[in-house]
């Protein structure tokens, strides 16, 4: 482990199958994240975790303090004032949102061979941890069908779901860590 990584209190997750389309969306999110190092602090650490759940939540335990998820996420229905239409369920479009314990299901089963975000943080209690302060920037999906690549909209939405990953950090690490006091 580089001391980077044992310094880090802030972890970026990339979560989602990347056989699966869109599902691959917090996948390339963390890959483009990781590619632009200059964005990120010495007290972050950027994972493309995949499908390994249980990998996440064994890192979870590691004294992480801001958890943010990057995932593919299903639309939230949100009525429009003119037409009715789904304002929030057009793909690619990103949703921030933050996560607290009580929003999670306790109960939910762990597959220690896939990846459900809300089952891994639902059962870090369990495990002897607790959930930090926790984001998801998602994106909804156009396709998750079998295959390999992001759908157009979905890719047009991995600048913006960085732009937000970043954002979410400035909240909670040094804004120019070069300045000492």
């Amino acid at each position: 482990m580089s001391a980077r990584q044992a310094a880090a209190r802030v972890l970026v997750a990339g979560v989602g199958n990347i056989f699966l389309r869109d599902d691959g969306f917090g996948p390339e999110v963390a890959r483009r994240l990781a590619s632009e190092s200059d964005l990120l602090t010495a007290d972050v650490r950027v994972v493309d975790y995949g499908i390994r759940g249980m990998h996440l939540a064994y890192d979870l335990l590691d004294g992480v303090e801001v958890l943010v998820l990057v995932d593919a996420v299903p639309c939230e229905p949100e009525p429009s004032l003119e037409n009715g239409e789904q304002a929030r369920c057009a793909a690619g479009s990103i949703r921030v949102m933050q996560i607290r314990s009580e929003d999670l299901d306790g109960r939910a089963a762990l597959d220690p061979h896939g990846m459900n975000p809300a089952a891994v943080l639902g059962r870090l209690r369990i495990l002897g941890g607790e959930l930090p302060t926790t984001y998801v920037v998602g994106c909804v999906p156009a396709d998750v069908s079998e295959g390999i690549g992001l759908s157009d909209p979905v890719s047009a939405a991995v600048p913006g779901a960085v732009s937000a990953v970043v954002s979410l950090l400035a909240r909670h690490t040094p804004v120019n860590p070069s300045v000492t006091a």
